[in-house]
């Protein structure tokens, strides 16, 4: 019977230790508590993030002032490190990514070699919202500049 408790305790611990990434889930923007420095925010943009093996799948679908659609869909090493990019707009042809902590990332999306847009995000403690700081190259090719407030969907 000890042995029984003990081995449900270290299960437990295991599956605590096996959390998913803090990243992981469906966001969405919230434009009244977001501020646009430079640039013109979306209409509306959700970000999904899964974890896939070693990896986080980022899909950023959006719509702009103008009513287009845009997309930028990539993967990019848990621990960080060079990504893969699949979608995108002619803004970008390359990312990165650095795992800073349990709860923040930063990415950098590249043009022909050249770093062009970086997000540095933060989770709160509590899992319900994300702060991404952006500044560079939009996806329309627009200089951006803004602190980007998004709530996790349920």
């Amino acid at each position: 019977m000890r042995y029984t408790r003990l081995m449900a305790v270290l299960l437990c611990c295991a599956a605590t230790a096996c959390a998913a990434d803090s990243f992981v889930g469906k966001w969405k923007v919230n434009l009244a508590k977001s501020e646009y420095k430079q640039g013109t925010p979306p209409k509306e943009q959700i970000v999904t993030m899964a974890e896939v093996g070693s990896d986080l799948t980022v899909r950023v679908e959006g719509v702009v002032a103008d009513g287009s659609k845009t997309l930028v869909y990539y993967t990019i090493p848990l621990e960080g490190g060079p990504g893969k990019m699949f979608e995108t707009s002619p803004a970008y042809d390359g990312i990165s990514g650095k795992h800073l902590g349990p709860n923040e990332r930063e990415i950098i999306r590249w043009k022909d070699g050249k770093a062009v847009f970086t997000a540095h995000s933060t989770v709160s403690a509590d899992g319900n919202s994300m702060v991404a700081i952006t500044k560079g190259v939009s996806p329309l090719g627009k200089p951006v500049d803004a602190v980007i407030y998004y709530e996790k969907l349920k």
